[in-house]
């Protein structure tokens, strides 16, 4: 395989060739660094490039393993974060000017563990300001829809998408608070986790909403994603959300047969006026595809699930602003105007609205526990729309992404957050245009391995992760 050409392997299958020595780790990072060069002026994945930290990281793994050290999966794999994830001695900027200047002096407990599975440290991903979304004016460049440049990559985690479905780097890390992985991995063509709630500690991670916030690997393949979570999963006493419930083997329990799991299609997904034709068609089409393969899908209802959106924007633009309230009142010219915006409305939100907000918010949680009782999982589109126009997502106040992008797909990427629950986004085909389509698998709390096996069994009998943009 020649050098140009190796960005196209999974990390299942690099990790494989690294362990037995026919990859180099340093040929494999030079050959990233070398894309990531010729790409990310138009594509604008990346704020910062490691790229001497990366090839220092390579060669010692490659070091490391020829001498009988190989640590698993993520050994010698380079791999991108999401510029909210604190690096030591690497600026850290949260995609603002408000954090122009932020250099932590420690590294986050997510990259303690990619650096202690042996990962190589491409650099840091661009995103949409603090992940909070709707960004207009990206003060690093607006990340670029690989499939197609006019288009947007979504929000926050736009970089992560667009660095992975690109080839910028084998896989990442985003964020999701209320969509920001299960977005951008839909609208890019890749396969992104929001994990449990607790799952991942956010320990040096710049927070968007305490409550929601979730740290998530996005990839080209399921089992890429299995593999990133398995490094970064587990508890930690530095974060006091974060959860001490086991951690499986996600890799080896993929494999099990998804014969006899019960899924359920909320009816109201799928009747919304604003949902797509064709997105609603591409996801039907992958519940007959799994029903082939013995999985059994109802029809069901998740009436208060369905209005989540409002829910979800009273209470975690509440608890953003709370945390920007010095900087808002000291240094506002540095935000992007519609952040700014956002975040001062949120200010004068009334506490009888955010009291109100947090009942539903459990009404919410427990129609979904409800049906998870009743069901191995719940599905429903990633998004109701392919990805859109940049100037239609970001071009004005009240245009695409404020109006329909925003609210409609809210009704859709919400409900998992406000409940705290797992929830993958996986290709299921292509608009007319050429534009991907995502589906995406709700969970019960801690079974990302059923979700992991439900989308890598549908992943196998199709051929949606197979296809590459053409950049």
């Amino acid at each position: 395989m020649s050098n140009a050409s190796l960005y196209e392997l999974t990390i299942a299958e690099a990790s494989e060739m690294i362990r037995d020595q026919r990859l180099s780790p340093v040929e494999l990072a030079q050959a990233y660094l070398d894309r990531i060069q010729s790409l990310n002026d138009n594509l604008s994945a990346y704020i910062t490039v490691m790229s001497g930290a990366a090839l220092a990281q390579a060669r010692s793994a490659e070091a490391e393993i020829a001498s009988g050290g190989y640590r698993g999966p993520l050994h010698g794999i380079p791999v991108a974060v999401k510029d909210i994830i604190s690096t030591k001695s690497v600026l850290t900027s949260g995609g603002s000017k408000v954090l122009a200047d932020n250099v932590p002096d420690h590294d986050s407990t997510v990259i303690e563990r990619l650096n202690g599975a042996g990962a190589s440290l491409l650099g840091k991903l661009n995103l949409s300001e603090f992940a909070i979304g709707g960004t207009i004016d990206h003060p690093y460049g607006t990340p670029r829809n690989p499939w197609n440049t006019g288009h947007s990559a979504g929000g926050s985690s736009s970089g992560s998408g667009v660095a992975t479905s690109a080839g910028l780097a084998a896989g990442t890390l985003g964020s999701d608070t209320g969509g920001s992985v299960r977005g951008p991995s839909s609208f890019c063509g890749i396969v992104g986790l929001r994990p449990t709630y607790g799952r991942v500690t956010r320990h040096g991670v710049v927070p968007m909403c305490w409550q929601m916030d979730t740290i998530g690997p996005m990839t080209r393949t399921v089992k890429d994603c299995a593999l990133m979570l398995q490094a970064i999963a587990g508890g930690d006493e530095r974060d006091p959300s974060s959860s001490d419930e086991p951690v499986p083997d996600y890799a080896l329990e993929l494999e099990q047969s998804i014969g006899g799991l019960r899924v359920g299609l909320p009816r109201e997904m799928f009747d919304f006026a604003d949902l797509d034709n064709e997105v609603k068609t591409a996801v039907e089409t992958a519940v007959t595809v799994l029903g082939e393969l013995g999985v059994a899908s109802d029809e069901m209802t998740l009436p208060t699930s369905a209005q989540s959106g409002a829910v979800f924007v009273s209470i975690a633009d509440v608890d953003c602003a709370s945390f920007h309230s010095e900087w808002l009142a000291t240094r506002p010219e540095d935000y992007d105007w519609s952040t700014r915006t956002r975040l001062e409305s949120a200010t004068l939100t009334p506490a009888t609205m955010y009291i109100r907000a947090q009942r539903a918010r459990e009404l919410i949680r427990r129609e979904l526990l409800d049906a998870l009782d009743r069901y191995d999982a719940i599905i429903l589109p990633s998004s109701p729309t392919v990805s859109p126009l940049i100037a239609q997502a970001t071009g004005s106040p009240g245009g695409y992404y404020q109006g329909r992008l925003d609210l409609g797909r809210r009704r859709y990427q919400s409900p998992a957050a406000l409940a705290g629950l797992p929830a993958i986004s996986v290709p299921c085909g292509f608009s007319s245009t050429g534009l991907p389509i995502g589906m995406q698998i709700i969970g019960r709390p801690f079974a990302e391995s059923t979700l992991f096996r439900i989308a890598h069994a549908y992943e196998q009998a199709t051929d949606w992760h197979t296809r590459r943009p053409a950049v």
